[in-house]
């Protein structure tokens, strides 16, 4: 008990010795944090921005549904070999496709037709330009959840009569009737007077660029009457949602056989549509994201390796100039391991808190671009854990063999030194 209780203030003073030396040389302590902060800050800088972009655009792409297929002419993913002159000769999915979906499918619990297009929104003096018209079928809502601020969604009438009605996004509404109240009001699209019934809830600007601030909601069989449905390039997709339990690949092999049916298309033949799913979206960014991190490694690696050579450097000179007292120390009884991990807390405490400084740095840069842009960044404790561990890491490294030098130094000849 006693040999305990000695060891713990042998320690407690070991400890208190080397933090008097880091206060003591402050300049060589502040150049020795130098290169761990700018490290961390580099490494973990990276890791946070494309850590906000990541879950910004994941976010962004979960909103389109992952048990939600899109029947489309062009794949989103292409091989090596990519032959576009296939995908040209495509058809595009039509409302014909659309009904032989609904009547036949037993996986589906939804779907929906849709077009997409940019044309410039008018009322009175007020114009947008290149806002997005997206005609749709009725079950558009079902399939794609979307939250309302005010109004309501097209009846089954409206969809099926193709009523002039619109909903309309939070920046249409902003920037057309800036405060005054949108619903009731007659918009000019596609050079047609239409009634706005529906004031979709804002969503923010998103990575991905389908949010619904620049919409425009318009029946599709209203829309027909100005878009060519049978056009050849028209963007047109049929949106499909998977019932409770029924997988992708179950709704995938179910939709190719009522497509196959549909086109008349022979065994053996080609597919003439594509089915896409979010799933293809998010292992690509996946790739992306992999690529990143090790631009970051790289990027914040060199600045590390800097730092690293600098503490051992510092801790070289520490052990250097303090030989008399570990000669003393050792003379007293201290033993091998003791000075060991003396010298080696001095090298990790350096480096903490040097990764630290750059935590604390980045921290202030999220708070400040999160308050004044429309960016949210934000320091995950996954980050600020790896900026901890990793500067822990590099202490002890490089650390190690000046710690170690002065736990094998002669006790007599370590006192006799007159440095």
């Amino acid at each position: 008990m006693k040999q305990s209780i000695i060891f713990i203030r042998l320690l407690r003073e070991s400890y208190l010795f080397a933090l008097s030396a880091i206060v003591v040389n402050k300049v060589r302590t502040i150049l020795s944090l130098l290169g761990i902060t700018i490290g961390i800050f580099s490494i973990i800088s990276v890791f946070t921005v494309f850590d906000s972009i990541e879950r910004t655009l994941r976010d962004s792409i979960n909103t389109l549904g992952s048990n939600v297929l899109f029947v489309q002419k062009w794949p989103w993913a292409f091989g090596g070999d990519y032959p576009w002159w296939k995908y040209m000769k495509r058809p595009e999915p039509t409302m014909a496709d659309l009904q032989e979906i609904q009547r036949r499918s037993q996986a589906a619990e939804a779907s929906t037709y849709l077009v997409q297009m940019n044309r410039t929104i008018k009322y009175a003096g007020s114009s947008v330009d290149n806002a997005s018209v997206v005609a749709v079928s009725h079950d558009y809502n079902v399939v794609n959840s979307i939250e309302f601020a005010d109004g309501r969604y097209f009846t089954p009438e409206e969809s099926a009569g193709g009523r002039p009605v619109a909903i309309i996004g939070d920046e249409i509404s902003r920037t057309l009737f800036e405060n005054a109240e949108p619903l009731g009001k007659r918009i000019k699209v596609f050079g047609q007077q239409i009634e706005v019934i529906g004031l979709l809830k804002k969503e923010g600007e998103k990575s991905f660029g389908n949010s619904n601030d620049n919409q425009v909601l318009i029946p599709v069989n209203f829309g027909r009457n100005f878009i060519d449905l049978k056009g050849d390039n028209i963007g047109a997709a049929i949106m499909v949602r998977a019932k409770p339990m029924v997988s992708n690949e179950e709704l995938t092999d179910e939709l190719t056989g009522i497509m196959r049916s549909v086109r008349k298309l022979k065994p053996g033949v080609e597919d003439d549509f594509s089915i896409n799913e979010t799933s293809v979206i998010t292992q690509g960014f996946d790739q992306l994201f992999n690529v990143v991190a090790i631009v970051g490694w790289i990027i914040g690696g060199f600045s590390l390796l800097v730092g690293g050579f600098g503490i051992a450097n510092i801790m070289f000179v520490s052990v250097k100039e303090r030989t008399a007292q570990i000669g003393i120390q050792k003379s007293m009884g201290a033993k091998n391991y003791f000075i060991l991990q003396q010298f080696l807390f001095e090298a990790v405490f350096l480096s903490i808190f040097g990764g630290v400084v750059g935590l604390l740095i980045i921290f202030i840069i999220t708070q400040l671009i999160s308050a004044f842009s429309d960016m949210n960044l934000v320091l995950t404790f996954g980050n600020i854990a790896l900026g901890v561990t990793v500067s822990g890491v590099i202490g002890l490294v490089s650390g190690f063999i000046p710690a170690w030098s002065a736990s094998r130094l002669d006790p007599v000849e370590a006192m006799r030194s007159t440095f």
